[in-house]
Parts: structure tokens; sequence; C-alpha cells
């Protein structure tokens, strides 16, 4: 009984951190103790990003099959969502309030100079998720952004991007097995 309290209690205050934070959090029921932790749902907003709007699509389609920690999904009516998308006539960036949270810009700036609207997405998506930019990078490196060159159309991250985020997102699924666990779903 007491452990059940105390589960409650950590459920409750982590409820509490989410919603101040800006997001819900809704407790899941756990599973067995050897199943893998759901991924945490970030939802974006692109409803204000004008002709980008598959491009941003695209970026979080990407995201989602590249890591498993965290999903990215389109925010549904009435819901708050994480990550606001807009369109501009500046230069792409992000502001992030927290992991996982802020306002992605996908400026016609850089679109105007010849780079590749999903690439442009996803690297800033991934601002969102804890990634820094890495310049000068290679191609093959997402967060290398705009130093790659406009030749460079890749849109993926590559292992260590995606295990950045993996252990951004995933640092619950680390702990030690028969640990008593809350899965938390943000929206």
């Amino acid at each position: 009984m007491y452990a059940r309290t105390i589960a409650h209690g950590v459920t409750a205050a982590l409820a509490v951190a989410f919603t101040l934070a800006g997001s819900q959090a809704h407790a899941a029921p756990a599973g067995s103790g050897d199943q893998p932790l759901a991924a945490r749902v970030v939802t974006y907003d692109a409803s204000a990003s004008a002709e980008f709007r598959s491009a941003v699509d695209r970026g979080a389609a990407i995201w989602n099959a590249s890591v498993t920690g965290v999903q990215l999904r389109p925010v549904t009516t009435g819901q708050r969502a994480n990550i606001r998308i807009l369109a501009d006539n500046g230069w792409p960036r992000a502001l992030t309030t927290s992991l996982g949270n802020g306002t992605v810009y996908i400026g016609r700036q850089a679109v105007d100079q010849g780079y590749d609207t999903v690439r442009i997405s996803s690297h800033e998506l991934g601002h969102i998720l804890g990634l820094p930019d890495r310049k000068p990078g290679p191609c093959t490196s997402l967060m290398s952004g705009s130093s790659a060159g406009v030749s460079c159309t890749n849109p993926y991250p590559n292992t260590a991007e995606k295990a950045e985020v993996e252990g951004n997102f995933g640092a619950a699924a680390a702990r030690p097995a028969g640990a008593p666990r809350t899965v938390l779903t943000v929206d």
C-alpha cells in the first residue's frame, strides 16, 4: 500500500511538472517490467507553415522513422501543440523553450537561396529535440545545416544525432528492471 501511495504521488508530481511546462501529461498504465517504455509524443502545429506544410510533415516523419524515444504528431483540434511551426521571410531558426517545446520558423530566405525545404524542416525539428548546430559539417550531418552547402539535400539524422535524441528522450528506458515506472504521453 505504501509503495502504491508513493507511485501515485510521483505520478501526480510529474503531471504537475509537465502542466507547468506548458504540456499536459497523462499517466498511462505501465505494462510488465521488460516491455520498453512508450515513446513521448510531442505535437506540432504546422497550420501557419504555408507552402512548407508538406516539408514539415516529411521532416516529422523522418524523425519518427529514425528514433523510438519520441514521436512527432500533428496537433488535433482543441489540443495545445508543443511545437508551433511558422513560415516567414527570414532565415530558418528554432526557438526552444524546453526539450520538445518551442517555435520553428521555416524562413524563405534560405529556400530562396536554394536550400532544401525538407532538410530545413528536419534540421529545425532537430533543435527542438535537443540537438545543437554542428557547423561546419558534412552533408551526412543533419545538424551541419547550411554549412553543408546548397547542394546538400540530406534530411536524415546520422547515427550520432539519432543516439543523442534517444538519450534526450529515453533516459527512463535506462531504469533498473523491476523499478516502478510511469509512462507519460505529452499532448
